[in-house]
């Protein structure tokens, strides 16, 4: 009998930094030891294959819930499978807050859901209503209880808040040791342009590009970075679109701004076009910001290459196509300005990034494992215990056929939603196993993990 529960034997290790063939010996959930020719009480033969560390997944929406009372159809439980099916094994999704309420409305609710997860997971909290007691209180006790990121968004009814409001967040998490996240786009320009939108009967998916432009996104960018540049509070920028909005970040960083950012797969391979499809199944494809245009995706390739965007998540916020709960909430035929907004992502963002990025040779294995794994753990106080392989550090691990090739499909995505705006896209790389904490959760597309097994991660 070997001396290790587990024993992942003879793949090529990546990370951030190395690439090399090695055994990892696991031990209570645990990596104890990378060798050669290790024995363990199970062996996971991974000859020929890539072991990566388990994808961390920093910005998803799971079973969230709105200010109208309703609560996204995808779950904790159905979230997790699917981030397994894909090769994730740490998700940070949103507690909510809504205006006129504090965080502990909803807070305690938030975790009880949570703690139906199969993998492990932090918490983003949600900040609407910056009030003295939201700032002063309950912020304070989020960080004692180990969440310590809070977005904001400049856009959005009923959540957005103003530059002031935006500005005691940004005093609030300078003086507490907040991390803040930002949706940026520019609240008032996008209702302007909808409105005329509206008046001219542009009611069809496709028109929720137009109303919100690259130059609204770039101009809340810049304004985001501003203000937090007057405060002196570093801050992280959500779902870059296109190069143009990259680009103030990249000026931002040059003169020694403390902002990071990321970008999502949907920016990287779908295009405005993809909402001109008829029958309302542009609305498939409908995110904010907006997917761009063809040829924008490859600005964004040279913002990652040049590190300005250093983060891929999936903004996972799924809404099923049929039914009246998803995208038609408000009826067939709604316009374009009450069609929820977001697109299903947990598992297809990992493979998309790597048949993209890698296959076609625009970033290296080890760039790949940063992009979605190790720094996303590192940016959200995780790291080393997530986003990497060595000693000491959880033994979340994938097993990653890089040459597997695969059409994207619904079914595959296992997830609670009804469509993937990914159906019928080939890619080239995709895991065979999943392992989270010790445990083999996945095994060639069966999920085997179990609700509740995972575990609430103390941010710090």
């Amino acid at each position: 009998m070997g001396e290790f529960d587990l024993v992942v034997r003879g793949g090529t290790i990546v990370t951030a930094s190395d690439v090399f063939k090695a055994d990892i010996g696991i031990i209570d959930g645990r990596i104890a030891v990378l060798g050669l020719d290790l024995e363990g009480q199970e062996v996971i033969e991974a000859e020929g294959k890539l072991v990566l560390p388990g994808g961390v997944d920093s910005h998803c929406h799971i079973e969230q819930l709105e200010a109208d009372g309703s609560i996204h159809e995808e779950t904790f439980e159905t979230a997790g499978i699917s981030a397994i099916a894909g090769g994730t094994t740490t998700v940070i999704p949103f507690s909510a807050q809504f205006k006129g309420e504090p965080i502990s409305a909803h807070l305690d609710d938030y975790r009880a859901r949570a703690a139906r997860s199969p993998i492990d997971y932090a918490l983003h909290q949600i900040i609407t209503d910056p009030t003295d007691s939201v700032l002063d209180k309950e912020i304070p006790q989020l960080i004692e209880a180990g969440i310590r990121s809070l977005k904001v968004f400049l856009t959005y009814d009923p959540l957005h808040i103003d530059d002031r409001q935006f500005l005691r967040v940004l005093e609030a998490a300078k003086r507490l040791g907040a991390t803040v996240c930002v949706h940026c786009e520019n609240y008032d320009a996008i209702r302007w342009r909808s409105e005329d939108l509206l008046a001219e009967g542009r009611i069809e998916p496709s028109s929720h590009a137009l109303s919100r432009p690259k130059v609204v996104e770039r101009e809340a960018t810049y304004r985001a970075i501003a203000l937090a540049e007057l405060v002196g509070q570093p801050i992280h920028i959500f779902h870059v679109s296109c190069g143009e909005v990259a680009d103030e970040i990249a000026r931002a960083q040059r003169r020694g701004v403390k902002v990071t950012a990321e970008t999502c797969p949907q920016y990287l391979v779908l295009t405005a076009a993809d909402m001109e499809r008829p029958n309302g199944e542009g609305a498939k494809f409908m995110c904010s910001p907006s997917p761009r245009d063809a040829g924008d995706a490859e600005g964004l390739w040279a913002a990652i290459r040049a590190g300005t965007l250093d983060v891929i998540s999936s903004d996972h916020c799924g809404y099923s196509f049929g039914g009246t709960r998803g995208k038609w909430i408000h009826g067939p035929g709604a316009d374009f300005t009450r069609i929820p907004n977001g697109i299903p992502g947990l598992a297809a963002r990992m493979a998309i990034v790597f048949s993209e990025g890698v296959v076609k040779g625009r970033i290296d294995l080890n760039h790949f494992v940063r992009l979605t794994a190790t720094n996303p753990a590192k940016r959200f106080g995780l790291y080393p215990r997530k986003g990497t392989i060595a000693p000491g550090t959880d033994a979340d691990l994938v097993i990653w056929d890089p040459e597997k090739r695969v059409t994207l499909t619904n079914s595959l995505m296992q997830h609670a939603i009804d469509y993937t705006p990914y159906e019928g896209f080939d890619v080239t790389g995709w895991p065979v196993a999943t392992i989270a904490s010790g445990r083999l959760v996945m095994t060639e597309g069966k999920v085997l993990a179990t609700p509740g097994s995972g575990t609430f991660l103390k941010a710090f």
